[in-house]
């Protein structure tokens, strides 16, 4: 099964059968890590230079000091 990369619009085959969800993978293209979000559908996300890219960021020491 075949998706697009998000940075670079290159199709990237995927064996859905030999990956899991959570597991990264890079565009061969460009370089991006990609994290396989889910296996059916077969659907990846970028992932950030921090880790896994989470919209919620659990609060910082100074968030609480204020």
């Amino acid at each position: 099964m075949a998706v697009v990369c998000p940075e670079c619009d290159s199709p990237i085959t995927i064996d859905s059968d030999e990956v899991e969800a959570g597991e990264t993978i890079q565009c061969a293209e460009c370089g991006l890590d990609l994290e396989v979000v889910s296996v059916d559908p077969l659907e990846v996300a970028p992932v950030d230079e921090a880790g896994y890219d989470d919209e919620d960021e659990p609060p910082t020491m100074e968030d609480e000091e204020e």
